[in-house]
């Protein structure tokens, strides 16, 4: 089947496959994915609205991606427009209908907006660009979808046709629901936090989205070194990702003298500490979703050691007793050494000591980059998984930087590259 049906039954299935996206960020990547597929553009933004402004949120270019190493992920600043007719996607927010634009440099001057030609300071040329309204079921726009550079079959940049402009505004109200579902959930992992943050001010928002987000770039590079295909990657980021954001949040149940103390804490202490890893994975021990599974495995995981030298080991969250056949001398629980530690517990373990290392802490500074691959470097087949921490050096530095500046803490001075 082909025409406007066969389009319309792919927007019905695509509105379906972004409902099941839990995840903000990857929701928002994914939405522009499939905007940009369908309109067979090359490349496009998402802005998302936060208050009286839009911000920029995610971006894609095709023509810019090809000209990176394979395995890296274009890097993008984001940014704030405020919502006025001065913008076209604030323009398109305040007047919530699609515009589409055939050629920016020829805009026609009954509009109040002029293209910004700082977007194609890194080397690219804007022709066309189609920008849509996202709509929430209550008619209130959210966001704005800016697709670029529309393709014909020869690869030549077109202005985009106006016969999808209905199943295109089908699409980004069905966006604009998930966006906000997903939004919900992310707020609901973060009061989760929060208690966390209570307790250990070192558990703040930026803190916890920093190491999910480095969790997820080091997974997506791992497994596309390893042939994962894009429906499993798709699949295991988005848990990936909420669950690791959930990592510490065991500490709710550790004491205000031991998470507070200043200093090291002796060995009776620390014990109590380690516990952390095995309240937090308790309480998602009730399995009823690949959530669920994936924050319990990341939580108790975390902290393992690829030479078996972590914590808590093999050990029943529910009993805190080992489990039978890994028991030590002294009767504790045998730490994880290898591949027994599962995958997200490697990826986790490794995003949470860069993000430590690279933050300051009122006990100590911020390390510089250089020190701090050094030192993930040096401990490569000692505390990490040595592939994990090869793939981090080759494909995930632009990421981890880019990520960095997404998420600040308070008065923070950016990460800067090696």
């Amino acid at each position: 089947m082909n025409g406007p049906d066969s389009k319309l039954i792919k927007a019905l299935h695509l509105g379906l496959e972004i409902s099941q996206i839990k995840d903000i960020d990857l929701l928002l990547e994914k939405i522009l994915t499939e905007a940009r597929r369908f309109t067979n553009c090359d490349a496009g933004s998402i802005y998302v609205k936060e208050g009286d402004l839009l911000k920029f949120s995610y971006a894609q270019n095709d023509t810019m991606q090809r000209r990176l190493p394979v395995g890296r992920k274009l890097p993008y600043a984001t940014f704030t427009v405020p919502i006025s007719s001065s913008s076209i996607a604030g323009y398109v927010s305040l007047n919530g209908s699609i515009l589409n634009i055939p050629d920016v440099s020829c805009i026609d001057p009954v509009y109040p907006f002029s293209f910004n030609s700082r977007y194609d300071e890194i080397g690219y040329r804007t022709r066309s660009m189609l920008t849509v309204p996202l709509k929430n079921h209550r008619g209130d726009v959210i966001g704005v979808l800016q697709l670029i550079n529309a393709m014909d079959a020869c690869g030549s940049v077109v202005p985009f046709t106006d016969n999808n402009d209905d199943i295109i505004t089908y699409f980004s109200n069905a966006a604009a629901n998930a966006v906000e579902r997903a939004k919900m959930t992310r707020e609901i992992i973060l009061r989760m936090n929060r208690m966390a943050e209570m307790r250990d001010p070192k558990e703040t928002g930026p803190h916890v989205n920093r190491v999910a987000s480095y969790a997820v770039a080091l997974y997506e590079a791992w497994a596309a070194r390893n042939g994962l295909s894009q429906q499993e990657i798709d699949k295991n980021r988005d848990v990936l990702r909420m669950a690791a954001m959930l990592h510490d949040v065991g500490k709710v149940a550790i004491s205000d003298t031991i998470l507070k103390k200043p200093g090291r804490f002796k060995p009776e202490e620390f014990a109590i500490m380690k516990q952390h890893t095995v309240y937090g994975a308790d309480l998602f021990s009730d399995i009823y979703s690949d959530f669920d599974e994936s924050a319990a495995v990341v939580i108790i995981n975390h902290h393992e050691r690829w030479d078996g030298k972590g914590y808590p080991g093999h050990i029943d969250p529910r009993t805190r007793q080992p489990l039978p056949g890994f028991e030590t001398e002294q009767g504790g629980a045998r730490g994880k050494r290898g591949e027994e530690i599962p995958l997200f517990g490697r990826i986790v373990a490794i995003a949470d000591v860069f993000d430590a290392l690279t933050s300051s802490r009122c006990y100590k500074d911020a390390w510089d980059c250089d020190k701090v691959l050094d030192t993930i470097k040096e401990e490569a087949g000692k505390q990490f998984d040595p592939e994990l921490v090869e793939v981090l050096l080759e494909c995930c530095l632009d990421s981890f930087l880019q990520i960095a500046k997404l998420y600040p803490d308070q008065h923070a001075s950016p990460l800067a590259a090696p």
